[in-house]
């Protein structure tokens, strides 16, 4: 029985391959007939013009917040600084007042400071 070629294996593959992707081409084409149907369908029913199909496809559409939202392998939103709320007189540490109360804010509270002592001006 005789080996083939590296070149004719080669061949074999890429007309292989050409077959399964005219085949995948023509599965796309045979789905695609129904949805096409279904969407002119709901444009008669709902009496919508080719023209506000064309202006809602070119709309930009409004910024999903959160992460569910979010596409792959796009960039996340810069976030914006936030304001210091609350300063440590003696330290300079400084705290937002979003998230988990900082260890220097809870000792003075347990002191019996009061939080806003430390409000910035």
């Amino acid at each position: 029985m005789p080996r083939d070629s590296y070149s004719t294996l080669k061949t074999k593959i890429e007309k292989e391959i050409q077959k399964l992707q005219k085949k995948a081409h023509d599965l796309h084409l045979k789905r695609r007939t129904p949805v096409i149907e279904s969407i002119i369908r709901s444009m008669h029913e709902y009496e919508i013009s080719p023209q506000e199909i064309a202006d809602a496809y070119g709309r930009k559409k409004p910024a999903k917040s959160g992460r569910a939202g979010a596409k792959a392998g796009a960039k996340p939103a810069a976030k914006k600084a936030v304001q210091i709320k609350y300063r440590h007189p003696d330290t300079g540490e400084t705290w937002t007042g979003r998230g988990k109360s900082p260890r220097w804010i809870l000792a003075a509270e347990a002191e019996g400071r009061k939080r806003d002592e430390f409000l910035v001006e």
